[in-house]
């Protein structure tokens, strides 16, 4: 076990006018030391370092070297009590503990992010789901990885962390993990909420995300131009299972609807109002929220039909892997030179169907269900160039 040392040393250097020098406490621990004054001071003749005490015995050597034996007693006593409490502390805590400061736990990063999936693993199945810790608990790995890699040790202090610490890390995991810009914000994000809470908890003074801004990331948006469209509606396939995933794609790009949302749709998920158009209420998985969509455009109320006797579920059932590796066959015999996937039927609902006809986009923003709007906006403000150019002809028009 690393032992502490205590020792008392003479500031030579700060001589007062009685000739007296100030007698400094210095405690080493794991290689840290810890100098503080004791609010003695002695005569450097009589100092003996050695024996660390003041020479010869007389009634102001006596008092000092009784002061130095009560200090040394309390500091003593102060790291006992450290032990006991089996619980990390460095050479800081010993001295708060002697001076009797409140000592604060002081938690290193892994170890309170570790804390930290405790306690969020409780609240999967009341506020979160089980991918949401996963992806945090991938997160703690990587970070992990990181300060073995960048700093040589299995973890550091929380209070060490600083902006520069984001900025290697988002350095390491573009270079070394190869991730994407997109996927180091998300960890960040992630790794931001845990400090946060470090922050609320007392255990770090400064919130060093506060200087950190994460880099815009903007996506190139895969989606059915209106010509694509109408190819993709007025091909026939003589495949029933092309027929299928064809008719559930157009589905999806005339109501907007997500893979899952599609997958496990019921026809209890629909409600007709008094004007007699159905709409689709149903939570969406991501965001959690309750979206509406009315099922009024006529593509989408002729699939519904097709399909509408065959059970409880409104559309075929094909699985994700099956439905996108038909999607990239159908884009083939189509010569349609995209990498389709299901996701593209919502993008095309948002900027084809929607965008691309005027509708406002707070509507579209409420019919995908975002939880923001801005979302909508860095998604699909910019994808209509030829939208963009004929408002400012209407504009020029206008101003003439």
């Amino acid at each position: 076990m690393e032992q502490l040392i205590t020792l008392f040393i003479i500031r030579r250097n700060k001589l007062n006018e009685q000739g007296l020098c100030p007698l400094q406490c210095r405690l080493t621990y794991l290689g840290e030391r810890k100098p503080f004054s004791t609010g003695l001071f002695v005569n450097p003749k009589n100092w003996d370092n050695k024996n660390q005490k003041s020479k010869p015995p007389n009634d102001d050597n006596n008092f000092i070297n009784t002061e130095l034996s009560l200090i040394k007693r309390k500091i003593n006593q102060a790291f006992l009590l450290l032990q006991v409490k089996e619980e990390p502390f460095d050479v800081n805590d010993i001295y708060n503990q002697y001076a009797g400061k409140t000592l604060a736990k002081e938690y290193k990063l892994i170890e309170y992010y570790q804390i930290y999936l405790e306690r969020l693993k409780k609240l999967i199945g009341i506020e979160i789901k089980q991918q949401t810790w996963d992806k945090f608990s991938y997160i703690k790995e990587d970070v992990s990885e990181f300060i073995k890699y960048h700093y040589k040790k299995s973890d550091m202090k929380l209070k060490d962390l600083d902006f520069n610490f984001i900025s290697e890390f988002e350095y390491y995991s573009k270079t070394e993990l190869e991730h994407k810009q997109v996927t180091i914000n998300k960890a960040l994000q992630r790794l931001k909420k845990v400090v946060k809470q470090s922050v609320i908890n007392g255990y770090l003074d400064k919130n060093p995300f506060e200087e950190h801004k994460p880099k815009k990331v903007y996506p190139k948006i895969i989606f059915l131009t209106q010509q694509e469209l109408d190819k993709l509606e007025n091909h026939t396939f003589q495949s029933e299972a092309l027929t299928r995933v064809k008719d559930c794609y157009l589905f999806c790009c005339y109501t907007g609807l997500a893979y899952k949302e599609m997958f496990e749709l019921k026809k209890v998920d629909l409600i007709t109002k008094p004007d007699g158009i159905n709409w689709i209420y149903k939570e969406r998985e991501k965001t959690e929220r309750t979206f509406s969509v009315p099922l009024i455009l006529p593509k989408a109320l002729e699939i519904m039909k097709v399909y509408s006797s065959e059970s409880e579920f409104l559309l075929p059932r094909v699985s994700n892997q099956s439905f996108n590796r038909i999607l990239k066959e159908i884009a083939s015999i189509l010569e349609i030179s995209k990498n389709l996937t299901h996701h593209t039927a919502r993008k095309t609902f948002a900027s084809t169907v929607l965008l691309n006809n005027d509708i406002p986009i707070e509507v579209i923003s409420k019919l995908l269900g975002h939880s923001k709007i801005t979302t909508t906006q860095e998604y699909y403000a910019e994808l209509m160039p030829e939208k963009l150019s004929e408002q400012l002809t209407k504009l020029k028009g206008k101003l003439k």
